[in-house]
């Protein structure tokens, strides 16, 4: 992980929780003193915050926390999950009996990392995992879209408060349901397993913006004034996109 990786996920985790509500400056120096490095990485990490639609440049302001990342990320979320769900239908048709044999022993390797609590290691584990579905499908333009999405969304993962022992668990079974429906080619249960297993992920992150929302919420309705008015509508904006994109995930569909 660079440096600018590390700043950047320092900084979703402050967003994700509310600790950088929409609008806060994100200025370079300040940033760069904070963290004891050089600009040239806050500006990468902010580069890369802004794809993700999180931070947006301002004409004489520079980079502030965007007021319409919530929106952008549940749909890359809920993209996430159909793409790498139909990555894995595919690849239960598709993938060749060495393809699967590797997969399969590649899985099981995997448990000693849960076991020994190791989440760094696990967590490279788990995108060769996920690469390993993706390549499964055996279409290349599918496959990229899927490995984009995925390397967009990766440091909101990293971003969920439950305990690493818990999530490493139960992250492996759930892999473990994907595996065996791909071993025994059966692409329905495979399409299903992958996207509960994202679809999961996706509520969690998306419950702690909820969180974050609906406190900046509460600091809002002090205000009775005409720019209190305006956050609050803002606020509710985001709210209703929280609440269509963890309905949305909810409840995989049978396609």
């Amino acid at each position: 992980m660079t440096i600018a990786d590390r700043i950047q996920r320092s900084l979703i985790e402050r967003i994700v929780s509310g600790q950088l509500p929409p609008g806060s400056k994100l200025e370079e120096k300040t940033l760069a003193d904070e963290f004891g490095v050089s600009r040239t990485p806050i500006r990468e990490a902010l580069r890369e915050l802004s794809s993700r639609g999180l931070v947006e440049f301002i004409p004489r302001r520079g980079g502030v926390v965007a007021q319409r990342g919530t929106d952008q990320l549940a749909d890359m979320l809920d993209a996430e999950c159909e793409m790498e769900a139909l990555c894995a239908r595919l690849a239960a048709l598709r993938m060749t009996a060495v393809e699967k044999s590797v997969l399969q022993t590649f899985h099981q390797d995997a448990k000693h990392l849960v076991t020994a609590r190791d989440e760094v290691a696990y967590l490279g584990n788990n995108q060769i995992f996920h690469n390993m579905i993706c390549d499964g499908a055996h279409n290349s333009t599918l496959t990229q879209i899927a490995m984009d999405l995925r390397m967009r969304l990766a440091p909101f993962r990293q971003s969920q408060r439950a305990a690493a022992a818990e999530r490493l668990s139960q992250s492996y079974d759930e892999h473990t349901k994907v595996v065996e429906a791909v071993i025994n080619g059966d692409p329905d249960a495979a399409y299903m397993a992958m996207r509960w297993h994202n679809a999961r992920i996706s509520s969690a992150i998306l419950g702690l913006l909820n969180s974050a929302v609906q406190k900046k919420s509460a600091v809002d309705h002090v205000d009775d004034g005409p720019a209190g008015g305006q956050e609050n509508q803002s606020a509710e904006r985001d709210r209703s996109a929280l609440r269509a994109g963890r309905k949305g995930l909810r409840k995989p569909s049978t396609v």
